[in-house]
């Protein structure tokens, strides 16, 4: 796809933190996603990314998606996806299964004091 053909995509505009890889690298690296579409997305990180770079970005109720940096400057890139996404479900609250608790705890007591049908004596 040409430049001018990329700005054309619906883009999401959001923030959602996610792990990103580059490839040869098995360090996990926890990027801030600034704006996400079907084809790809904005990260932010202090990352020395450039273009071409092969990644995989770990994207919340959509698991690990292939890419390569399209575009780097200062601390934000651009990645393009291999295969298109669902970029809604990265909005939408966890997707309960492994690791996702299934309760919560009991709220703490609150003691007399707090509840502000006792007076205290000056």
């Amino acid at each position: 796809m040409s430049d001018s053909k990329n700005r054309h995509i619906a883009r999401d505009s959001l923030f959602v933190l996610a792990d990103l890889r580059l490839e040869g690298s098995g360090t996990e690296h926890r990027v801030k996603i600034r704006n996400l579409s079907t084809g790809g997305l904005m990260a932010e990180a202090p990352l020395k990314v450039t273009r071409g770079d092969p990644v995989k970005v770990n994207l919340r109720n959509i698991g690990w998606a292939d890419g390569a940096v399209a575009w780097a400057q200062a601390e934000r890139f651009g990645i393009a996806f291999s295969e298109e996404i669902d970029p809604k479900l990265a909005r939408t609250s966890m997707i309960p299964g492994e690791g996702t608790p299934r309760f919560s705890k009991a709220p703490l007591p609150v003691s007399r004091h707090d509840r502000g049908d006792v007076l205290r004596k000056i």
